[in-house]
């Protein structure tokens, strides 16, 4: 009985830790005392007393005029779960998810210098797998829908520079081997943050991309689906995008709300 009571009184203090970090994460500016305990519904003295705890692990900063703020602590601990995020893992069951709604292959890829490497794939079962698309698989970024993201998310002498270092080679007749026509492909992609592969790398197959982005906002990833020329559905679109909207929260991107 002694111990379930201090089990309970052990969570409990645990959850009234949890209540002020969250209003201090909400609060743009260092929170008193006042503010603190009416926003939590704890008692003064007791926040001040978790405060205090708080406060010698560097959790919470006590600053002047006895006002609170997150403390450095949580920046390090932050840092180590970033550095041991696994972007596959993260993004497997909503590629998943998104498989087993259309039934066609998702692909998952990273830039690596002037190509695309495509570190994770849910095969369709519906045709033969194409060879660019297996996992650990290259292509040149212009000639892919995942690599237009990041084309798109460069400057215009970025990808300048890009076309005359790679000579933009073609694949298939529909491949965009001119700079002018890949700035206006570009441009669209970054009107949209929507990419499409029209059997730009391979005939008989299309694919439609959309970005993941980190919590600073910048692209990490890309999400796309890949199909058969007759297969391939416009509402694709908006699927890939939800999908990779939601694995860019769930990596702890807050898109900036439009004015």
């Amino acid at each position: 009985m002694v111990e379930q009571q201090a089990e309970k009184g052990s969570i409990q203090v645990i959850e009234r830790m949890m209540s002020l970090l969250d209003v201090l994460a909400n609060t743009t500016e260092p929170a008193t005392l006042k503010l603190l305990a009416q926003a939590t519904g704890l008692h003064p003295s007791t926040a001040h007393r978790i405060l205090a705890v708080m406060t010698q692990s560097r959790l919470v900063e006590r600053q002047d005029a006895n006002t609170y703020a997150l403390g450095i602590r949580l920046l390090e601990l932050g840092n180590i779960v970033k550095s041991r995020i696994n972007m596959r893992g993260i993004a497997l069951p909503f590629m998943q998810t998104l498989h087993e709604k259309i039934g066609e292959a998702i692909n998952l890829g990273i830039r690596d210098g002037d190509e695309i490497i495509y570190v994770e794939r849910t095969s369709s079962g519906r045709a033969l797998v194409r060879v660019v698309y297996l996992v650990g698989g290259r292509a040149p970024l212009h000639l892919t829908s995942l690599g237009k993201l990041f084309l798109a998310a460069e400057s215009a002498a970025s990808i300048r520079a890009y076309a005359k270092r790679t000579g933009l080679p073609g694949k298939t007749p529909h491949s965009l081997t001119h700079l002018g026509t890949l700035e206006k492909e570009l441009d669209q992609v970054r009107r949209h943050d929507l990419a499409y592969d029209n059997e730009e790398a391979e005939l008989g197959l299309r694919c439609v991309a959309s970005p993941i982005r980190n919590e600073g906002g910048t692209i990490v990833a890309g999400l796309s689906i890949s199909a058969p020329t007759d297969r391939h559905h416009p509402g694709w679109a908006v699927q890939i995008k939800e999908t990779a909207d939601e694995i860019s929260r769930a990596l702890g991107y807050r898109p900036t709300p439009a004015k």
